[in-house]
């Protein structure tokens, strides 16, 4: 009976305790949100990420560089799958006339150099696939840095991005669109860097 008592003591204190800290932390979070609202409105704005992205003068010359590169790359892959083809066209040509050790070690080499080709062109597709990431991270990380700096230069707290056919931001009223300013202060920003 004693340690029914005990134990029913100890469970109505921790109850009491744990119903005190409720309420502290929820008069603390009323203190909080009283502290927000008391200076003033929250500044939001929004950035049209479609026009970001066309109108960015580094996104124009990283899609060139890139544009360039893939071109080269499949200028490269093009010349060596053309070589290739040649080879297996002159061997199909001749085979005629070889003798069959003549045959046998020219199959065995066309398919070790079009299994060597292969390898080439992955190799050659995911180099491009991590160049292209990697100009995206920078181009993340320029954006990125440069919404902060403006975010504070203009007070505001939050810069989102608008992206048409992205459900993330359904609707802003365009009063918050700061696009047009910000798209010429980080043109202005970049072409100061490239001189």
């Amino acid at each position: 009976m004693k340690t029914k008592v005990t134990l029913l003591t100890i469970s109505a204190i921790g109850l009491l305790v744990a119903g005190s800290m409720v309420s502290c932390n929820q008069n603390k979070t009323a203190d909080q949100a009283a502290q927000v609202s008391s200076s003033g409105p929250t500044k939001i704005v929004f950035i049209n990420q479609d026009t970001l992205a066309a109108k960015y003068d580094y996104a124009k010359d990283m899609r060139k560089r890139l544009e360039d590169k893939g071109k080269a790359a499949q200028g490269d892959v093009g010349s060596r799958q053309q070589a290739l083809q040649r080879e297996v066209a002159e061997y199909q040509s001749g085979q005629n006339s070889m003798s069959a050790d003549q045959r046998s070690s020219t199959e065995q080499r066309l398919q070790r150099e079009g299994q060597e080709f292969q390898q080439y062109q992955q190799n050659a597709s995911a180099q491009f696939q991590g160049e292209q990431s990697d100009e995206s991270k920078k181009l993340y990380d320029k954006v990125y840095a440069f919404a902060k700096q403006y975010a504070k230069d203009n007070g505001y707290k939050f810069v989102l991005t608008f992206q048409t056919g992205n459900t993330n931001l359904l609707y802003a009223d365009p009063s918050l669109d700061v696009t047009v300013d910000f798209l010429k202060k980080i043109n202005d920003a970049y072409s100061k860097e490239k001189k």
